[in-house]
């Protein structure tokens, strides 16, 4: 039995309510991002809380502190100049989220449209490729928004990790 636009316009209903909501899967990875962002921020100003530090009084615990938060200030540097590299890497990625929604929604709004039009006639190879091609676009949404995510959540660990060997060693 060969299957219709209209057995087949559910699914094609579906993909164009997914694609559309696409542009919500932003929301996957700007709360790591501004996490990041926040982490590295506290992490500089904790630094300069280090840097000022009053009790090292005397000019040998002076100089070794100098030397260690220098050390520490190297370490955040390198680390922030990574993920300062990955972030036009990031807006890429965000902005290619977008242009992936905006495929998908017109690929499915249009089969949409088309298959209300030739409801009763058999889904030709083509169509279901192009139904295919409508969830694509999905996943392919989907996993960038989850890498950016993780490669966020990697950055600030790491920079609380430097964070922590800062208030031990300093």
């Amino acid at each position: 039995m060969s299957m219709t636009w209209g057995n087949f316009q559910a699914v094609i209903q579906l993909s164009a309510g997914l694609n559309v909501a696409i542009l919500s899967f932003v929301d996957i990875s700007l709360p790591a991002i501004k996490e990041r962002r926040r982490v590295f921020a506290k992490a500089r100003q904790e630094l300069e809380i280090h840097r000022r530090n009053p009790h090292k009084r005397a000019p040998e615990h002076k100089e070794s502190h100098t030397e260690a938060v220098n050390e520490m200030d190297r370490a955040l540097f390198d680390l922030w100049r990574e993920a300062a590299n990955f972030e036009s890497i990031e807006d890429s990625l965000l902005r290619s989220t977008g242009v992936f929604g905006l495929f998908g929604a017109i690929l499915s709004l249009g089969l949409l449209w088309y298959s209300g039009y030739h409801y009763d006639e058999v889904i030709p190879v083509l169509g279901t490729v192009l139904s295919l091609l409508s969830f694509v676009s999905l996943i392919g949404a989907f996993l960038i928004n989850f890498f950016t995510a993780s490669r966020a959540s990697s950055f600030a660990k790491r920079c609380n990790t430097l964070r922590e060997t800062m208030r031990t060693k300093l």
